[in-house]
């Protein structure tokens, strides 16, 4: 997409206004200033000085018709009007003065000109640009005088445009804004029928999931311009300058129609309204009424779509989200499986990667993942490719990346003694171990005790066959029981525990805690939703929707939950012993261990 930014005067028309004044200033000023420092007198006058020896200097302008002398001092200056005198010469010689004829020198018309014209321009264009900065400086940056203006960046579609093709994994997404792009090719047949398009298109999701990629993609499928702004560029300090912003947007939007225009993050000016400690009559309130107004106010199949995006749906303003205005909403959920292939395969086309990678293993690998994250892995694989002297990427250097994403990268200053050695190898084997002896478990990918960046000295990597959707309480239960794995190895070996299952303990806490309060496992409280969550697209904020005797039974039932699989992770590593053993002290040698091996050792 190429900006284009809104016309601005040329530099000739500044030129000109400079001109224009020095040409006022040498015809008009110069003269009357010089004329107000001569005196005129009369012919007699000059000859009564001449004969009493009072000149000075005399200079005989032919061309002018006049005389133009001083006195002896040379503190005054006289001018007369030629008369047909041919004593003049005899009477000036006579008199002693100091006289002589015009002169005319010929000058260099190029400096004449750079000096009369081009170097006053100059000095007046820097002079004036140096206190333009100074005053936008002092008043609080460029765009402080801008009262009103909306600073949105406007593009049209450029040879290298963001089409469809460069968006992966959304096909659900790219199908709901299709039928946009084909309204904005040819909105003949829609009118034909009747029917009208939304006025705005509400794309929802996590963070890093292709939002603002869509909108652009939009764009440059329908090859019509494309105004960009943040809502947070609507609030600023002086009152109303929210709602002259979104006035001037509007207006620009209308006279390019047909066009899109795109509010990233609308959750800044879109929030609910409420009549709150300090009133509705804020700077955002009004900005909000402003953007309602035009949103309403749009004439019929006018071409102007309206897309907005935020990560915050539930924050909306309701009268923002109403049919009529934001008719739409198409989510832009995380990918599945086959998104994350997908996602992979079109940013691996920027590098340069070897053809064998499988990339079906790497997705796999990368569950969870957002299309951004999956972008930083395959960056992240091309900058180790770089740092080991290789021309391209391999599987290994995706794995590697894929592992810096979600534990950081390996900190080769940290020596660990061989007593944590062997506690942090225990403590991995013991969730591989009781990850592989439970059905419903993923397999095991790899185990590791290098300590990472992040802080963690070790981690196992699970990873699902496919997609995985829906999740029994049988395999939540496992895998509580796979996260208390590590401290019930720990507990076994050396009948001691260790600050290294800090993490364990959260997940499997949080973990348990959602099945009684959320998913309604637990016998006593059946299907009752005993918390909610807030900013589901933003990590899930939770908060509990009961009284205080509720609350400390969920306490107790998840403590007996999260007990309940730790003695059951301790009877699988107690079962399996010298497996144990043998794997622990093969990872303590290794460092690393690969999925394969682990399961070579286990079934041998």
């Amino acid at each position: 997409m190429k900006e284009v930014k809104p016309p601005k005067r040329p530099l000739i028309f500044y030129y000109c206004v400079v001109m224009l004044i020095l040409l006022l200033f040498n015809f008009l000023a110069m003269p009357w200033m010089a004329k107000q420092q001569v005196q005129e007198v009369d012919y007699s006058t000059f000859m009564d000085m001449a004969e009493n020896h009072e000149l000075g200097q005399v200079e005989v302008q032919e061309e002018e018709n006049q005389i133009v002398f001083t006195n002896k001092d040379n503190t005054a200056v006289y001018s007369t009007g030629m008369m047909p005198d041919p004593n003049l010469t005899q009477m000036l010689k006579d008199s002693g003065a100091k006289f002589n004829g015009e002169v005319i020198q010929q000058t260099d018309p190029i400096l004449s000109f750079l000096l009369t014209w081009i170097l006053p321009i100059v000095i007046f264009i820097a002079l004036g640009q140096y206190l333009s900065k100074r005053m936008m400086k002092n008043m609080g940056g460029p765009n402080a005088m801008m009262f009103g203006k909306s600073n949105a960046k406007m593009y049209v579609k450029s040879s290298e445009g963001i089409k469809f093709s460069d968006v992966a994994g959304e096909d659900e997404a790219k199908d709901n804004l299709k039928e946009i792009v084909e309204y904005l090719h040819d909105p003949s047949k829609y009118r034909e029928i009747g029917a009208t398009m939304p006025k705005g298109v509400l794309l929802v999701g996590p963070p890093g999931t292709g939002k603002t990629m869509l909108a652009k993609a939009v764009a440059g499928e329908a090859n019509v311009p494309f105004f960009s702004m943040s809502g947070s560029e609507f609030v600023e300090m002086f009152v109303g300058m929210g709602a002259s912003k979104v006035r001037d947007l509007f207006k620009q939007a209308k006279e390019k129609a047909p066009c899109i225009v795109f509010i990233d993050e609308i959750d800044a000016i879109g929030q609910k309204r409420n009549s709150g400690a300090y009133g509705g009559n804020d700077e955002r309130e009004q900005t909000l009424n402003q953007l309602l107004t035009e949103m309403d106010g749009f004439e019929e199949n006018t071409g102007v779509i309206i897309l907005a995006a935020t990560n915050r749906p539930e924050s909306l303003d309701p009268a923002l989200t109403r049919p009529g205005r934001f008719d739409r909403r198409v989510p832009v959920e995380l990918p599945d499986l086959q998104g994350r292939e997908d996602i992979l395969k079109v940013h691996a086309k920027k590098i340069k990667v070897a053809e064998d990678v499988d990339w079906n293993k790497i997705a796999r690998m990368a569950s969870g993942a957002s299309g951004a994250e999956l972008a930083n892995i395959v960056n992240e694989a091309a900058l180790r490719a770089v740092r080991d002297g290789r021309r391209f990427a391999t599987e290994a250097d995706l794995e590697e990346s894929i592992e810096v994403v979600i534990a950081g990268y390996q900190k080769k200053n940290a020596i660990l003694t061989d007593e944590e050695k062997k506690v942090v190898s225990y403590h991995e084997i013991g969730h591989a171990l009781v990850a592989a002896k439970q059905t419903n478990s993923a397999p095991v990918q790899k185990i590791t005790i290098i300590p990472r960046t992040s802080g963690a000295l070790g981690y196992t990597m699970q990873v699902d066959e496919g997609n995985h959707y829906l999740m029994s309480q049988a395999e939540l239960e496992n895998k509580i029981a796979t996260l208390t794995g590590g401290r019930a190895a720990e507990e076994l070996v050396f009948h001691s525990a260790s600050t290294g299952a800090s993490n364990d303990i959260e997940q499997a806490t949080k973990l348990a805690r959602a099945m009684i309060t959320r998913y309604g496992m637990s016998p006593d409280f059946d299907m009752v939703a005993l918390e909610t969550v807030q900013n589901q697209y933003l990590g899930g904020d939770t908060s509990l929707a009961c009284s205080a005797e509720t609350a400390a039974k969920i306490d107790q039932q998840v403590v007996e939950l999260v007990k309940r699989q730790h003695e059951k992770a301790d009877k699988i590593l107690s079962e399996n012993r010298e497996k144990l053993d043998e794997l622990a002290k093969y990872l303590y040698e290794k460092e690393t261990i690969t999925g394969d091996e682990f399961m070579e050792i286990l079934n041998k």
